[in-house]
């Protein structure tokens, strides 16, 4: 695993947060998930409901999403690396990568 990977990852959220088996990006370092046994992500979603600050992405060969879809950069999660993550389905094209760094920069204040 490794930051850029898509995976289908299983959310169980409460409330407001997403719940249910979704794409979603590894935004955490790589050096960091050598160390740790954990994984932080942002989900993707192919509805419209578009936030200001959410990532457009559209489907590729490389990203292998379905549709052109959405990350939404407020719902960061992590989760257990042993029990949420159930397939990679491709790499984000780091045009896109970087865009969420960006994000992240914003989101932090940093």
């Amino acid at each position: 695993m490794k930051q850029g990977e898509i995976w289908f990852v299983e959310f169980t959220g409460i409330g407001h947060e997403y719940r249910g088996k979704r794409p979603a990006i590894i935004i955490q370092a790589d050096k960091q998930i050598k160390i740790v046994n954990i994984i932080t992500v942002m989900p993707f979603t192919s509805q419209n409901k578009k936030h200001a600050d959410d990532i457009f992405i559209p489907k590729s060969s490389v990203n292998n999403l379905l549709y052109d879809s959405f990350v939404k950069v407020h719902e960061i999660q992590t989760f257990d690396i042993d029990n949420r993550f159930i397939k990679k389905i491709g790499e984000l094209e780091v045009e896109f990568v970087d865009k969420i760094k960006e994000y992240l920069k914003r989101h932090f204040g940093i």
